[in-house]
């Protein structure tokens, strides 16, 4: 005869079970009802590099790129520089005008559409490659992420992107080529490629170790921090690039805990109604998933 304790066994076996295949999915719930109380378009891609969880949501949507963009611009002047094709000590002219993807014809850039401003009082004079990949990242200098794409070119850098994995990624064009963005030619990315290429550098695999350490050392200084480390202890240190236009805000990177663990987190939106609110809702996920994986001991 069967005991009640036998039938139980297998009763609290499969709620165990459920309860551990569960915690992910919780979240993922959470996460989904904090970003629908936004009117827009949002993606998710996490990736939990201790234990391999993974949460997605809408993670092969694709997005405008805005400046997350120049992550891949920063992994090809790293990868040219340790194939010695250049060195980041190498010195670039500084000037405003390039030439339109569609025609070659001229535009130029401004110090009063870009976050950055000084670079424009140096045209005539040189910076290094280095200084110029620092301000690309850490404020988001448009002038010099044209400079760079120039040096490197664009077709090289999407090479790159499909060697990592990133077969969505594309990178056509410098900012404010205003002819290629009116013939649709602009530059995208989806959650799941970013997150690859930051899986690949947190992994010491993009290009080689010392090229990912550097790279992430010029991340970690980033000066925009309202989406991803905005809710996390001060102690938390974030690799990561944003980027924003208009109805769009995106933070992408790094996450480092104290004991060593570390996770890859990507927030895309687009068609934000309320962008401080969308912002707000981002970084009230970030700060989810940051206590999920600080509770995952």
């Amino acid at each position: 005869m069967i005991s009640r304790i036998q039938l139980l066994i297998p009763l609290l076996g499969a709620l165990a079970l459920s309860s551990c295949q569960t915690r992910e999915e919780k979240l993922t719930k959470e996460i989904k009802a904090t970003l629908d109380s936004q009117k827009g378009t949002f993606a998710v891609a996490f990736i939990d590099l201790t234990t391999g969880k993974e949460i997605f949501i809408n993670e092969r949507e694709k997005f405008h790129a805005a400046s997350t963009m120049k992550t891949p611009v920063l992994i090809e002047l790293y990868k040219q520089a340790a194939e010695g094709k250049v060195s980041l000590s190498d010195s670039l002219l500084i000037k405003t005008e390039f030439k339109s993807i569609v025609d070659g014809s001229a535009y130029s850039l401004s110090a009063t559409d870009d976050s950055e401003q000084e670079l424009y009082t140096l045209v005539g004079q040189k910076k290094t490659l280095y200084d110029l990949a620092y301000q690309m990242i850490v404020v988001s200098s448009n002038l010099a992420t044209n400079l760079i794409i120039e040096k490197v070119g664009a077709e090289n850098v999407m090479h790159t992107m499909r060697g990592l994995g990133a077969n969505d990624i594309q990178v056509l064009r410098g900012v404010e080529d205003s002819r290629a963005f009116e013939k649709g030619l602009n530059n995208s990315v989806t959650a799941f490629d970013l997150m690859i290429i930051f899986q690949q550098m947190a992994l010491g695999k993009t290009v080689n170790q010392e090229a990912s350490q550097a790279m992430i050392n010029i991340l970690s200084d980033q000066h925009y921090n309202d989406i991803i480390p905005a809710r996390l202890p001060k102690d938390i240190k974030v690799a990561h690039k944003t980027g924003w236009i208009t109805g769009l805000h995106h933070d992408s990177g790094i996450v480092f805990l104290p004991d060593g663990r570390k996770y890859v987190l990507v927030l895309l939106s687009k068609e934000l109604e309320d962008e401080k609110a969308g912002v707000a809702a981002m970084a009230d996920v970030s700060e989810m998933i940051y206590q999920y994986v600080a509770a995952s001991r």
